[in-house]
């Protein structure tokens, strides 16, 4: 694990700061904005949560906010209580868990796909990318557009990728391990062996980089795809169709997966059927809070968000949370959510 010393805190300070002002939210422990919950983390369930966001107020009039930085920077967040809840697509590694001193509830949310998406101006049919030639074109083997299909122009391949700690990196390069029997390493941002076009912080950043260049390729969540109007690749499968990453192909992927008591999962490495790259994503909630206020908040949150916020999921082409697992997180919420000392 890399050492994050001061300096390199103080520079994420800086930038989360700035991230932080440009969404008028601040982060603060001053008591006057105790009465809204402050989120941040992964900008893979954004456009989710903003939904919960507006749903929430005009049914309860009660606030919260959420700002996506990553899940790598939503994790530091909450470890260092900078915020009330963190978001994430990562499971945090045992030693991050050691760090979050007021403990640490899991909250599956909802599962969602990531879409490759690409600029080729004057091609109008759908590109459909193998196995192999998704592997080759994220490892710089494969660095012209003919190549992919000869019937493609003669353009070189311009690849764009997350400059951040991400989920949405992890589970792409999670997905080439899986599949080029671990040539690729699978981490939150990636060493890719070659030098890309750019790099993007955030979904937003990649997608708006791909709409720019003529020849790129990149990775976003699916509905972030959708409200760029950019073109979404068909991805070979394991059973070696061609998918688009649809909410009924995200839901065979995701059919078998089996939640642990922590309600976290087994990795979603190569799924037998559906579309392959697909994750959950979950809130990081901590289990110790300074007062009552934040305790009844946080457990009508999430109380709202597992039943009927998850009516939203499937408009925005995410799956919904198991009725029987989400039942089981609102008790173990409304069991280990406590005011400290206990």
């Amino acid at each position: 694990m890399k050492t994050f010393t001061l300096d390199s805190w103080h520079n994420w300070q800086k930038i989360f700061a700035a991230t932080v002002t440009a969404s008028t939210i601040t982060f603060t422990s001053n008591v006057a904005f105790a009465q809204t919950l402050r989120g941040a983390g992964a900008s893979f369930p954004e456009p989710l949560y903003q939904r919960y966001i507006a749903e929430y107020e005009q049914e309860t009039n009660k606030k919260f906010k959420y700002t996506a930085i990553g899940s790598g920077g939503g994790i530091r967040l909450f470890s260092n209580k900078f915020i009330d809840f963190g978001a994430t697509t990562l499971i945090p590694t045992p030693i991050e868990q050691n760090q979050m001193k007021d403990g640490l509830l899991m909250v599956p949310t909802g599962g969602g796909s990531i879409a490759i998406v690409y600029n080729l101006q004057n091609v109008t049919t759908d590109i459909k990318l193998s196995r192999k030639n998704l592997a080759k074109i994220f490892t710089g083997e494969i660095a012209n557009w003919r190549q992919v299909n000869p019937r493609l122009p003669d353009k070189k391949i311009q690849v764009i990728v997350r400059s951040d700690s991400s989920g949405t990196s992890f589970i792409l390069t999670k997905y080439l391990r899986q599949i080029t029997k671990g040539k690729i390493a699978a981490s939150r941002k990636p060493n890719w062996g070659f030098e890309v076009f750019a790099s993007r912080p955030q979904d937003s950043g990649v997608a708006g980089e791909v709409q720019r260049i003529d020849g790129a390729i990149g990775y976003v969540q699916v509905s972030v795809a959708q409200k760029n109007n950019l073109p979404i690749a068909r991805i070979q499968n394991q059973a070696g169709r061609y998918v688009r990453p649809t909410l009924e192909e995200t839901k065979k992927a995701l059919a078998n997966v089996k939640f642990k008591e922590d309600f976290t999962i087994e990795d979603i490495n190569d799924p037998e059927d559906g579309y392959p790259l697909v994750s959950l994503t979950w809130l990081l909630v901590h289990k110790k809070y300074p007062n009552q206020d934040m305790v009844t908040k946080t457990k009508d949150l999430l109380t709202w968000i597992l039943t009927k916020g998850q009516e939203f999921n499937e408009e925005l082409q995410y799956t919904k949370i198991p009725e029987d697992v989400a039942k089981k997180v609102i008790e173990t919420a409304n069991k280990d959510l406590r005011v400290r000392p206990y």
